[in-house]
């Protein structure tokens, strides 16, 4: 057997609660009126009343009267005739015709109050149940990892909005937890393989500098140019290898207060070419954050780098420092332009990926270690960027570390 839905148990239990107050009144008035005012009727009193006036009458009539006399005498007979058949005719409306006409009335306030009721019940289970079946179907929604429909919220009181509301937030923020699960057992997996590559590749290269050293002393001229090359290349295997090793290692230590300003001044001192103009505009209020300055200037020159490489030769690399806020949070901005091709939207956000790379020779980590470093110091990267129009890298490093602000509250909650 099916069971009922709850819609149909919420209807049936509301149309009880206004059925049978209705049923119980009806029943208490066809008792009282039909069956208990004929027992207190005036027909057995009007007809003693009768009896004893028509033999008074009778008494009275032997005796010498006045035609006046005898003329109140027989009004007085007629009105104890009249009153008698009167409660007669009463008493046969009472037994007879009552009970037909209450239980009629009875009926017709029955179907009258059930009509009502169904309509008030109808519009209170549909007002209940529409909600709470499409939250408990949200549950189930929630449960696979699928977003939540959008639309207009359904009818139904206050509270289920404020539920509703509740629930997307907390799915957002279970959706977003599942992705940063995925996305720190990823990343994890991809710092322990290159670890393991720049391991196997430190290896090899040691006895090869060796090698090619000793061949650049004993060589033939014959063979320079062969020398040069197998040099150049162990320098990029090493350059390689250095990327591996830093995508594999997270800041490790204590954290200092940074200056970012001087950070960046810094940067673009070693790290951009005497030859490419660069421009460095720090904002008075900007405070220090904490953080460890050698990885966060290893990140920072990436991405120097980066623009340097993807700007025209002449066009100005554009360095900016400023206050700012994200998700809420107090943030220090550091910005980097560039004036060169852009990136296409359709590739803007695979730029953070590991291995992803459109430059000859890349390894595809420049950007992920970026990502990762800013992640490490609890903050966040952001790109835009046009064809045509250049790139703007956008690296956010939080004023106070999450660890210090709760603790920062509870000294403040004590």
């Amino acid at each position: 057997m099916k069971p009922v839905g709850f819609r149909a148990r919420l209807f049936l239990i509301l149309l009880g609660f206004a059925l049978i107050p209705t049923v119980v009144l009806a029943a208490a008035w066809e008792l009282t009126v039909v069956r208990a005012l004929p027992l207190l009727g005036t027909t057995p009193a009007m007809e003693r009343i009768a009896g004893t006036g028509a033999r008074a009458a009778e008494a009275v009539r032997t005796a010498p009267l006045t035609s006046e006399q005898r003329a109140l005498l027989d009004e007085h007979e007629r009105a104890l005739t009249e009153g008698l058949l009167r409660a007669r005719q009463m008493e046969f409306l009472m037994t007879r015709r009552a009970p037909v006409a209450a239980g009629l009335v009875a009926l017709a306030a029955a179907l009258l109050m059930g009509l009502v009721a169904s309509r008030v019940a109808g519009h209170l289970s549909r007002n209940l149940s529409r909600p709470l079946s499409e939250l408990v179907g949200w549950t189930a929604t929630i449960s696979r990892g699928e977003p939540l429909p959008d639309g207009p919220p359904r009818k139904g009181a206050p509270e289920f909005v404020m539920l509703r509301n509740r629930m997307r937030e907390m799915a957002t923020e279970l959706r977003l937890g599942r992705v940063r699960a995925l996305e720190a057992e990823r990343a994890t997996a991809l710092r322990e393989s290159a670890r393991q590559v720049a391991h196997e590749l430190k290896n090899p290269l040691t006895p090869i500098r060796f090698a090619i050293a000793r061949l650049r002393r004993e060589a033939p001229p014959a063979l320079t140019e062969t020398v040069e090359v197998l040099e150049s290349e162990s320098r990029r295997l090493e350059e390689m290898a250095r990327s591996f090793a830093q995508f594999g290692r997270l800041p490790e230590g204590p954290r200092a207060p940074v200056d970012l300003g001087e950070l960046a001044r810094a940067a673009t001192r070693s790290a951009v070419p005497g030859d490419s103009p660069v421009t460095v505009a720090v904002d008075d209020d900007v405070p220090m954050v904490p953080g460890h300055v050698d990885a966060l200037g290893r990140a920072l020159t990436n991405v120097l780098l980066n623009a340097v490489d993807a700007s025209p030769p002449g066009a100005p690399v554009r360095v900016s420092v400023r206050r700012a806020a994200l998700d809420g949070r107090d943030m220090v901005e550091v910005a980097v332009r560039d004036e060169g091709c852009g990136i296409p939207a359709s590739r803007i956000s695979r730029i953070w990926e590991p291995y992803v790379t459109h430059k000859a020779g890349g390894t595809g980590l420049g950007l992920a270690i970026v990502r990762q470093t800013l992640i490490a110091h609890d903050g966040a990267v952001a790109a835009e960027s046009a064809p045509g129009m250049g790139t703007t890298i956008k690296l956010f490093l939080p004023v106070v570390a999450p660890a210090a602000t709760l603790e920062m509250a509870a000294h403040g909650n004590g």
